[in-house]
């Protein structure tokens, strides 16, 4: 989850030269840094509480959080006039986030199938004009937030699923944070600069080392799993990550905005968060299903 809130601004940045003070107010990148923090702080105090509380919480929490997401693609989408089918992505992505967890990938995938059929078959009482567009919206959202979420609530179901979800969680937001404190005081080389111009090899860097260590951290302490098995989650989440950043970024240059939205101070829209995190969930349960046994 990653902001790039208000100037496209990436964890993994260079930015313009200010003095130590300002950095740290502010932000050499333009965020707002201490409303960042609160905020940031603020969204994982939640997670974490629903997770340890009472599992069917976390998947409310899940599910109102991609509805969001949902709602800001939706209005994005509409600045190129396209249409996204709501009713029927939201419903029959919510029945695939609980499907996979009170079943199995087998019953989101039904879910799934159900959805796109559903999807197009809404969309038909508006006439041919716009439908392989709209449609194709609608299958695209589908697939990039509810599928993605799914993948979280497999891991979840787990006998130590809050624990994978926490190793999860924090490798990303690890990768996030070096990346961040990398980019911003020693970013100099552009690494995709057609694409996100203020993303730097030094961020990147920065975003390897803080993804590693946690990623060891978690998965040898919280899974008691192997300590190399937290260096493949924490390699693999950074280069995930990254690609779910740079993936919206492109997104949001085609659309032609900014940021998808603005309901989260410091950071953007909601999206602007769960890019980096939706794109390492189906890789991170991956490899903790393959590699850590259950505990």
């Amino acid at each position: 989850m990653r902001s790039e809130s208000p100037a496209e601004e990436t964890p993994a940045e260079t930015a313009p030269v200010e003095t130590p003070a300002e950095a740290v107010k502010t932000g050499r990148a333009g965020r707002n840094l201490p409303a960042s923090i609160a905020v940031g702080v603020a969204l994982l105090a939640m997670v974490v509480a629903s997770l340890f509380l009472v599992k069917e919480v976390f998947i409310a929490v899940v599910a109102v959080a991609l509805a969001i997401g949902l709602f800001e693609l939706t209005r994005a989408f509409s600045t190129a006039r396209i249409h996204l089918p709501v009713l029927p992505v939201v419903t029959g992505g919510t029945i695939m986030l609980v499907g996979g967890y009170f079943g199995s990938m087998e019953t989101a995938a039904v879910a799934m199938a159900l959805t796109v059929i559903g999807t197009m078959v809404w969309r038909l009482t508006e006439g041919a004009d716009g439908f392989v567009r709209d449609v194709s919206a609608g299958i695209f959202s589908l697939s990039y937030l509810y599928l993605m979420g799914t993948f979280v609530l497999l891991m979840l179901k787990e006998d130590d699923g809050p624990w994978r979800i926490v190793a999860f969680i924090v490798a990303t937001i690890a990768s996030d944070i070096g990346g961040y404190v990398a980019g911003v005081f020693l970013g100099k080389h552009p690494m995709a600069p057609t694409i996100s111009p203020k993303k730097s090899w030094e961020g990147f860097a920065g975003s390897l080392v803080f993804g590693v260590a946690t990623g060891i951290l978690t998965v040898t302490y919280a899974l008691d799993g192997d300590w190399w098995v937290g260096i493949v989650l924490g390699v693999a989440g950074v280069v995930f990550a990254t690609l779910g950043d740079l993936s919206e970024s492109l997104i949001k240059r085609d659309l032609g905005i900014k940021d998808m939205g603005d309901l989260l101070p410091g950071h953007g829209g909601l999206m602007d968060r769960l890019d980096s995190l939706i794109a390492v969930a189906p890789i991170a349960w991956l490899i903790l299903f393959l590699l850590v046994d259950v505990t």
